[in-house]
């Protein structure tokens, strides 16, 4: 590239630091000088990573990503979560609570490469962060604890890893913590995982003996400098039959063992390794099996596992070498739509953020295609035409404005009033017509029936269904709109928040998937939007169904000036075998033949809502099927009226039924020191609970169950009193299940006396 052009490039790049933040240097900026050109210009593409880093809460995600960017020349000093002057929790919220909230984008070179970051919430509050970003990722790293090996959110990060596809690397973090074991991780990845790990890596000690590692691969052992505050020095040296004859040996059959795993997967490296190697593996060159490894990484048969300690500085930089060398590239991921745009423009955002002086800031992944300032893009999901004015390149809440962006990038955008988490984008609605036509053909092709949006829409995110309810109300009446604007902002940003309005009181209602999650955002309509908010108490979200099968008929009979509108609906409600959120809705066989699709529409959104506030506590019902038996419709009759009439009769047909409150099932792990196990076991007595199993991980037991949301509020408060502050807990979503009758009756009880005391 001429130097002109370069120079040209260098005057257009603004960086832009939000007040508040205070860095030495801007970021990629060394003194004055840009770091290098890969800062700004797209590098190739076989050169780019897009990665995640995910975990369990604490074990070390964020502490791994400072030290990355330390490492890789982004940042002047360690930054540290206790001390809350972390990069990528930059959040209020985040610094003191010490924990990941919102998924950050990092972005930096490391030897040439050029690296996309992000750095997911490990708490399951905000498991809906995890899966978002993992839907744009070409790989991830999973960081482990050394000491406690696979904990419950490492199995759900995990699965969702699985789901999108996600070929990973393990790191095995901790290892200078007391009780840290190797072997101990190593098989809890192989036992609950269900994974084969490749052990690339061996200790060098473990726990306050810990000071390096062994390359198995290549037969080095790297040393870390005690001396050297930031691990920035390590010595490499080779292994040798006089000075470290004992490792020499382990290493020597760790590497035998890792090409016998390697060569059982890979039918290309076996022929290697039987033709030219079969003698002496010693011979075989680190080149050829870190090629082999990489393929299998990308086939998803087996996981490479690295081991160090990020607090310690130790570790890291091989961790960084091995993102280059064994997570792929975007254009070694299959995407099946890419063909259909053929080179244009295609785009998925997969999160947004609000920015006081900014407006809304979309985070994308470009698949296809370049991106640019001042250009109109089409969003396919939203129907609708919109112009980025500005195009930048995220680090953490800092960020660098660019010319250009090209395919497997992630990039920043300014100015899209309408785009939101999910959508799709391409370069225009006639570029969008062309890839829907050329996804028809070849659907023809293979028979399939696709619509032409569904092939041509990138799959968003699953947006899991709220536990846990409570009404917000603004500091006056004035202050409504105020509050309805900061809370439509959150839900741009955040899906799994669900905001509606009480029907009969009028209030509004926040939905969210945990205690935390609602604190966190009363706490951002506060300190982000300058209001003082009251909340209700925190309500579990149950659901109801019934039990038996029910009969109902209704007519309705309304004339509206000079038109009579009459309906008159016959139907059957009963329990649905299989567990569905929505109702089921048959039609019998006289009533399907000639209904209009406007009535089948009236229909459907009559039951929909009749069911959205069931007979005994409002809640929604769900497990039932609706079977119309018949539907008598005066000429000249408002769908309205139809949606009203049908609303009515499943209504009456709810309160004739016997009902059932289903109340949502939480899976629980509690970590106890043994001495303590007693005291929580006897408490999870009290709370309903079911025990599955207890397991013994090193010094603690690890207690495995069931118990209901409703027994569980501020739970983390009485484990904390129980046990002085050494246990922790693990939530999840397990299912609904129906309570026992004495319950139910204390609930329902308890419901109608707080209605008589209002």
């Amino acid at each position: 590239m001429p130097c002109s052009k370069i120079r040209a490039i260098l005057k257009r790049l603004k960086p832009y630091v939000p007040p508040g933040r205070n860095y030495s240097s801007l970021p990629g900026l060394v003194g004055n000088d840009i770091k290098s050109l890969h800062s700004i210009i797209s590098p190739p593409i076989a050169k780019i990573r897009n990665i995640g880093i995910m975990a369990h809460i604490d074990a070390g995600k964020t502490t791994t990503t400072e030290r990355i960017l330390y490492y890789s020349g982004y940042t002047r000093s360690l930054g540290d979560v206790d001390d809350g002057d972390t990069v990528t929790d930059f959040m209020a919220q985040e610094r003191e609570r010490g924990i990941t909230i919102q998924s950050a984008a990092v972005t930096f070179d490391w030897k040439g490469y050029r690296v996309n970051l992000i750095d997911t919430p490990g708490h399951v509050d905000f498991t809906l962060e995890v899966e978002r970003c993992l839907r744009v990722l070409d790989g991830a790293v999973a960081v482990f604890d050394a000491s406690a090996g696979v904990e419950a959110q490492t199995l759900t990060v995990w699965r969702q890893a699985d789901k999108h596809k996600v070929p990973r690397i393990c790191f095995l973090n901790k290892m200078d913590k007391t009780g840290a074991s190797f072997k101990y991780a190593v098989e809890s990845i192989r036992e609950k995982l269900k994974a084969k790990p490749l052990l690339l890596q061996l200790p060098l000690g473990e726990g306050k003996a810990f000071e390096g590692v062994v390359d198995v691969v290549s037969k080095e052992k790297l040393v870390w400098n005690r001396k050297s505050e930031d691990g920035k020095d390590f010595e490499r040296k080779p292994l040798l039959e006089m000075s470290d004859a004992k490792l020499l040996k382990e290493t020597t059959e760790a590497r035998n063992a890792l090409i016998e795993q390697v060569a059982d997967l890979d039918d290309e490296f076996a022929d290697l390794v039987l033709g030219e190697f079969s003698e002496n593996f010693d011979l075989l060159p680190a080149e050829k099996l870190q090629t082999a490894i990489h393929r299998v990484t990308l086939a998803q048969t087996a996981v490479p596992v690295l081991c160090g300690s990020a607090l310690k500085n130790k570790g890291v930089q091989p961790l960084l070498d091995a993102i280059t060398m064994y997570l792929p590239s975007p254009e070694e991921r299959n995407y099946e739509f890419l063909q259909w745009y053929k080179g244009d423009l295609c785009a998925l955002s997969f999160k947004v953020l609000h920015d006081k002086q900014r407006g809304p800031l979309v985070f994308m992944r470009i698949y296809s295609g370049t991106i640019k300032p001042q250009s109109a893009i089409y969003n396919i999901n939203g129907n609708c035409t919109e112009r980025i004015s500005r195009l930048l390149l995220p680090f953490a809440d800092q960020h660098i404005e660019i010319p250009s962006l090209t395919a497997g990038n992630i990039a920043l955008t300014v100015g899209l009033k309408h785009t939101a988490t999910g959508d799709t984008i391409a370069s225009s609605k006639s570029s969008a017509l062309a890839a829907a036509r050329r996804a028809e053909r070849e659907g023809e092709k293979k028979h399939r029936q696709n619509s032409e949006a569904e092939r041509l829409l990138l799959a968003g995110v699953e947006i899991p269904e709220p536990v846990f309810f409570c009404t917000i109300e603004p500091p006056s009446v004035a202050k409504q709109p105020d509050l309805d604007y900061a809370l439509k902002c959150l839900q741009r940003e955040d899906p799994s928040l669900k905001v509606k309005l009480d029907p009969d009181s009028g209030q509004t209602i926040l939905c969210g998937m945990g205690e935390l999650h609602i604190e966190i955002i009363h706490d951002r309509i506060k300190r982000e939007y300058g209001l003082e908010t009251y909340l209700g108490p925190l309500q579990v979200a149950y659901r109801e169904t019934i039990l038996n099968v029910v009969h109902a008929t209704d007519t309705l009979d309304r004339t509206l000036g000079d038109k009579r509108h009459l309906v008159t609906v016959e139907l059957e409600v009963k329990p649905n075998e299989t567990c569905c959120v929505t109702p089921v809705l048959k039609y019998a066989g006289c009533v399907s033949e000639d209904l209009p699709k406007a009535s089948q529409e009236a229909i459907e959104n009559g039951i929909h809502s009749a069911c959205l506030q069931g007979p005994l506590l409002g809640s929604p019902i769900q497990d039932v099927a609706i079977t119309l038996h018949s539907l008598i419709i005066h000429p000249g009759t408002s769908t309205t009226m139809i949606s009203a009439c049908v609303s009515r009769c499943v209504q009456k047909a709810l309160k004739k039924a016997d009902k059932q409150v289903l109340e949502p099932l939480m899976n629980l792990e509690v970590t106890v020191p043994g001495d303590y196990l007693s005291p929580v076991l006897a408490d999870l007595a009290q709370r309903r609970g079911t025990i599955q199993e207890i397991q013994t991980r090193q010094e603690n037991k690890i207690v495995i169950g069931f118990v209901p949301l409703a027994e569980i509020m501020g739970y983390s408060t009485v484990l904390r009193t129980l046990t002085s502050g050494s246990a922790t807990f693990a939530l999840e979503l397990s299912n609904y299940q129906a309570m026992n009758p004495q319950d139910q009756s204390i609930l329902l009880s308890r419901r109608s006396g707080l209605t008589q005391v209002l």
